[in-house]
């Protein structure tokens, strides 16, 4: 399910905020307007598309099994379909249609030219071979073929899957349409084959960006404002904005280790990342943790993170030793939650001590925990505003694809940073300027954007 509430909630809320403001839309009067937005409810709360299959693959034990896979096309009122392909045991197809809405309101608000979309697999990765994943990602082109491509549907990777998945998948789309264009067909590829250069890292850095941004760019650009602003919201951020902070990160992936290199490194916020976790322990430092040296661990083929003293010692790094749940109740300032949907939910929220939580996965906070937590003034960065660093870069991928010229990896992060920076200064006056939970603001925003172009595309009656 999605952070707050489902999809059809989200954007009825949004448009109920939206009816009474005169100012939008005003063409619209009347019972007129009631039926738009009726209309508009029952647009955007809905997929265009459901595409389910099972994969027919051979193992190399000789069994034959059959693999459920998803294909969900929600919107493509922007663009065409963007979205990942989720390699996981729990994936079914309420969550990738959820998915690709969330995909949709996402590319609306940063202003990305796609709809959403949404894939899925339900295996474990871990279980199979290459081989037998090679066989996976090629029948799923082979199922799919017919609705997916460069100019309708564009998928890329997702949790369980990166950048080799995509080499293959755009390998098999290539052998089914020859001489056809083929490099915008996915993106997260690898840099050789056509992939842009940090892609991978893009959405780790662009969820520490939005931290970043509004604790040091946007409070001390609008200091004075703040100071005469009064909302508790506003009031956390200035006072977090002005004292070093503590910082821990939930899930140790591409997401959350790139996050957790970017606070380390970070010269503009006193942060010191004191905790990290994933799928097996928590590793806990008050002085705060050598995050190189343990991304250098888990990147050497280790693939997690050290869960004995012997090993901590081995590499030279200080840390206790915790469960792996007990980093979303730890005593610091800032949370990042870069693992699983719904790691804070009823039964653990009054635990939560952190008064920033920033949402790197996909609907980490429960609707539930999520109203409790803005109740008592904690700011939650929404998933919608933090984790779009992946498909932004996507989208600079096909560009590049389609006009095959690519940019250097600097160019990459500060066409990123712009993108989102925009965004950030359309949304954050608006936030802190009103007592609504910066999750709202961002769904209304998105709503808005997708609501004017149905509008103009008389798409509403």
């Amino acid at each position: 399910m999605l952070s707050s509430k489902s999809t059809g909630s989200i954007v009825e809320s949004s448009l109920d905020a939206l009816l009474s403001d005169d100012s939008f839309l005003p063409e619209l009067q009347g019972q007129i307007r009631k039926q738009a937005f009726t209309s508009l409810v029952s647009i955007l709360s809905t997929p265009n598309h459901i595409h389910k299959s099972f994969l027919r693959i051979s193992l190399e034990n000789g069994k034959v099994i059959r693999i459920p896979a998803f294909r969900v096309q929600h919107n493509d009122t922007l663009g065409p379909y963007k979205g990942g392909i989720r390699f996981h045991e729990s994936v079914n197809e309420d969550e990738v249609i959820n998915l690709a809405s969330l995909m949709t309101l996402k590319n609306a608000l940063h202003e990305v030219p796609f709809g959403g979309g949404k894939g899925g697999i339900v295996i474990n990765p871990r279980e199979f071979s290459i081989k037998e994943l090679h066989a996976i990602c090629v029948k799923y082109v082979h199922y799919f073929s017919d609705v997916i491509g460069p100019d309708k549907d564009i998928p890329a990777p997702d949790m369980g899957s990166g950048d080799r998945e995509m080499d293959w998948m755009m390998a098999e789309y290539k052998s089914i349409h020859p001489g056809q264009t083929y490099r915008g067909s996915f993106t997260g590829k690898s840099i050789v084959n056509g992939g842009s250069l940090g892609r991978r890292e893009a959405t780790g850095k662009g969820v520490y960006f939005t931290f970043r941004y509004m604790l040091h760019d946007f409070v001390q650009e609008q200091k004075k404002w703040f100071t005469t602003n009064k909302s508790v919201f506003a009031e956390t951020a200035l006072e977090y904005a002005e004292r070093p902070l503590t910082v821990a990160v939930q899930g140790f992936g591409n997401v959350g280790s790139v996050a957790a290199l970017e606070a380390f490194k970070c010269d503009f916020l006193q942060n010191k990342v004191v905790a990290v976790s994933d799928r097996n322990v928590t590793l806990y430092n008050s002085d705060g943790l050598d995050i190189p040296a343990l991304v250098t661990y888990v990147t050497e083929g280790n693939g997690d993170l050290p869960t004995t003293k012997e090993q901590l010692e081995q590499n030279d790094i200080k840390a206790d030793i915790h469960g792996r749940d007990d980093i979303l109740t730890l005593d610091v300032d800032a949370l990042f939650l870069a693992a699983l949907e719904d790691q804070i939910h009823k039964n653990n929220v009054d635990d939560v001590k952190a008064r920033i939580i920033i949402e790197g996965a996909n609907s980490p906070v429960t609707g539930e925990a999520d109203e409790v937590l803005s109740d008592k003034g904690v700011i939650i960065i929404p998933d919608i505003l933090a984790n779009a660093g992946g498909v932004i870069v996507s989208y600079f991928e096909w560009l590049q694809g389609r006009e095959t010229q690519f940019y250097t990896e600097e160019q990459v992060y500060k066409l990123l940073y712009d993108k989102m920076k925009n965004t950030m200064d359309t949304i954050l006056p608006q936030f802190f300027g009103d007592p609504f939970p910066l999750r709202q603001n961002c769904y209304i925003q998105a709503v808005m954007k997708l609501s004017t172009i149905l509008y103009r595309q008389g798409k509403l009656y």
